[in-house]
């Protein structure tokens, strides 16, 4: 056991996962995706991924009430990826291997309110060994804001606005895990829905760190 809270009056713990976990964190994902309004906006793992991470090449946690899954996040090393993330940031081929991705996040339905993904995403970043991966990527769809956030609340920034996994537009994530932030000293603002005015900022070497709602939902870049 990992931790231990309360969502309300019903109390959970948090534990690793293992592939004895598989149906229940599929039966999680898919109440997720039927809750879903935009259903691309997820990408569930299928089972021959969900035994690769539990198998031993990534970590995944999950929350509990009793003996139900209700939580579950995971973090994957990717290892030789065709579409390396560490590239779409910048990072030489060197350093591909220090790279560890943040895959899902699936809260289910009944127990959303509660914090669980920001509580999930502050205990599986402590299960990472910083002596072997210095950087974290993941990868969230344009609008998904639920996923946008969490990802900015965890000190992540915007390296990339591309097209991935067979064309679909996705913001590519990034954070060093070792070096001290960063200071800026220049911030543009752009609308989310801009795609070509963020990619050139990206270009130009700003990096998306925050957003906002104004008349639409607003990114801010800066460098």
């Amino acid at each position: 056991m990992i931790s231990t809270g309360t969502l309300g009056a019903t109390r959970y713990m948090v534990r690793r996962l293992t592939v004895a976990d598989i149906t229940q964190i599929e039966a999680v994902q898919q109440d997720v995706v039927a809750a879903l309004e935009d259903k691309a906006s997820l990408q569930p793992l299928d089972r021959s991924e969900l035994e690769n991470i539990l198998g031993g090449n990534g970590v995944m946690l999950g929350a509990f009430v009793e003996d139900m899954l209700i939580a579950f996040r995971a973090l994957l090393d990717p290892l030789d990826d065709d579409e390396h993330l560490g590239r779409d940031g910048g990072l030489r081929e060197a350093q591909l291997s220090s790279v560890i991705y943040q895959e899902v996040s699936n809260v289910h339905p009944s127990y959303r309110g509660y914090g669980l993904q920001k509580t999930l995403a502050s205990l599986i970043m402590n299960e990472v060994d910083t002596s072997r991966y210095h950087y974290v990527c993941a990868t969230v769809m344009p609008f998904n804001i639920a996923s946008l956030k969490d990802k900015f609340a965890q000190g992540l920034k915007i390296v990339a606005l591309k097209l991935k996994y067979g064309g679909k537009l996705r913001y590519v994530f990034m954070k060093d895990l070792i070096s001290e932030k960063i200071q800026y000293t220049v911030a543009v603002e752009v609308v989310m829905s801009d795609t070509v005015k963020q990619q050139q900022l990206i270009c130009d070497g700003y990096v998306g760190t925050s957003m906002r709602l104004a008349d639409e939902w607003v990114v801010r870049y800066e460098k």
